[in-house]
């Protein structure tokens, strides 16, 4: 066990700026788990964020001649804002990069504590890129945000604070996990003192950096993160992190967005705070392990480590927390074309709420429905109405997991073409920032004719596209080959199902 760190800890200098969060009783949930859920409120931190504890225990280590110099960093969000306000506390200069995605509140929250930024690339890697050759050319500190002995020690005061703050038995305490910093600080700690307490890590199913290094016993990189999760999507964990984490965790869960977002609306129904969707990890995977393990009359502790969520993001969050409480089902129903079929529809859902209903007109012989029904608390509710539905003679098809059909087909239902030739299908996604879709309709558009077309923006980094373009058979290959070299992470959905019921001729 990595002692040297404890001592670290208790020495760390955090409370210059940062507060001693509560640690909170979850009575909602609690009474749904059977557990006792304590919440530890990093979102209370003057930057929402947990993060000002690592930035300002590395900044305050450094010796006068450093400070002089000042500090760089690299961030889209938590870690910028923690290393600036920790920067203006130490009154040295700071400078933040920040990608060219980065929403304008978070780049003027950065300004607020008189840091200086420079918007560089399209994604963190990029920008912390450039960061590190702008701290070798200045002389300047560079503030890594998770692989660093006094950032990790600063992290790991909020272990600290749980000891302190609960004598009693602990079953397990869930962390989000980004690069790692926050589980190797806490882990270190917990583990020294209670080593029967499980560490267990969360990270969103589709950037499972951690738990891919473990499996592995190596760190990897992974091909691609999800961006739902910004705060953790992290393609390779810190090497220093990972070595901790190898000796403090002992599992990693892996959580889906529509989990995540169920657990912010957990969150908020307990406490009347909206977490961003890293902040909400923890609960999410919380649920998972009760589900799996069946735990009873337990302490289970949650992070519930920020709050720096965009407005603008929460009807994308409200959308999937039923469908990630199990308490919404998307189906496609095929009904017959004729006079009755729509309430001979409804009196099999019975009274069911609806909470949304799509149709067009397609041919004289069948209708197909996207329907939204909500589900009560009753196990296996769906699969059972899916059965009297099939028995009534409705072909049906199971959306409920279905990416495209969440993000996209809810919104386009009833879009058709009898003489459309050659189409297929494929969903991107592209860097947010100012004139990313004009650049990417034109190098798309340049080449070859579009027929169908869906964007939506979540209020995230990089923007959500559908595209139907008609590509002769013999020049398949040819676009994907381009595709390949335009960089944008992208599936094909041709054979998606959904496509075929709703938009395809």
């Amino acid at each position: 066990m990595p002692e040297k760190y404890i001592k670290k800890i208790l020495q760390a200098h955090v409370y210059d700026v940062a507060m001693e969060t509560p640690l909170d009783d979850a009575a909602s949930l609690s009474l749904r788990l059977d557990n006792r859920v304590l919440l530890k409120r990093e979102d209370l931190q003057p930057v929402f964020s947990f993060k000002l504890r690592g930035a300002y225990n590395h900044i305050y280590q450094l010796s006068r001649r450093k400070k002089l110099d000042g500090v760089v960093a690299a961030s889209a969000g938590n870690h910028a804002q923690g290393v600036a306000l920790a920067a203006r506390r130490l009154g040295i200069k700071a400078t933040i990069v920040m990608p060219k995605t980065t929403p304008g509140i978070k780049v003027r929250a950065v300004q607020s504590y008189g840091a200086k930024t420079v918007l560089r690339g399209d994604n963190y890697d990029e920008a912390c890129e450039y960061a590190s050759e702008l701290a070798a050319s200045s002389g300047a500190e560079f503030v890594h945000p998770y692989d660093d002995p006094d950032v990790i020690a600063g992290q790991g005061t909020v272990g600290m604070e749980i000891m302190r703050q609960h004598a009693g038995d602990i079953e397990a305490i869930f962390i989000p996990v980004g690069g790692g910093g926050l589980i190797a600080g806490i882990g270190s700690y917990v583990k020294y003192l209670r080593p029967e307490t499980k560490i267990i890590g969360v990270e969103p199913d589709d950037a499972p950096c951690m738990a891919e290094a473990l499996k592995k016993n190596r760190r990897i990189i992974l091909d691609h993160v999800g961006i739902f999760a910004d705060g953790v999507a992290v393609k390779q964990v810190g090497r220093e992190t990972f070595r901790l984490a190898k000796k403090c965790v002992d599992e990693v869960i892996t959580v889906s967005t529509d989990e995540i977002c169920a657990a912010i609306k957990d969150i908020f129904d307990d406490t009347r705070s909206i977490t961003e969707p890293a902040g909400a990890l923890a609960v999410a995977g919380m649920k998972k392990y009760v589900e799996r393990e069946g735990v009873q009359d337990k302490t289970l502790i949650a992070i519930n480590s920020g709050a720096n969520m965009n407005f603008d993001r929460l009807r994308h969050v409200a959308e999937r927390a039923e469908l990630g409480e199990q308490r919404e089902a998307l189906l496609a129903v095929t009904i017959p074309e004729k006079p009755g079929s729509f309430r001979n529809f409804c009196k099999i859902i019975g009274k069911r709420g609806i909470t949304e209903f799509n149709y067009r007109y397609a041919d004289d012989n069948d209708a197909q429905v996207f329907a939204g029904i909500q589900l009560s608390d009753k196990p296996d509710e769906k699969e059972q109405l899916i059965e009297k539905l099939q028995a009534k003679g409705y072909p049906v098809l199971d959306m409920s997991d279905n990416e495209m059909a969440k993000i996209h087909v809810r919104h386009m239902v009833g879009g058709r073409n009898a003489n459309l030739q050659n189409e297929i299908l494929y969903r991107f996604e592209f860097p947010e920032r100012p004139g990313a879709l004009l650049d990417f309709l034109t190098s798309i558009g340049n080449r070859w004719n579009i027929s169908l077309f869906h964007y939506r923006n979540h209020g995230a980094a990089y923007g959500r596209v559908l595209v139907g373009m008609q590509i002769p058979a013999a020049e398949r290959k040819q676009l994907v080959s381009y595709l390949d070299e335009l960089a944008y992470p992208y599936w094909e959905e041709t054979d998606n199902p959904a496509y075929k019921l709703f938009l395809a001729d």
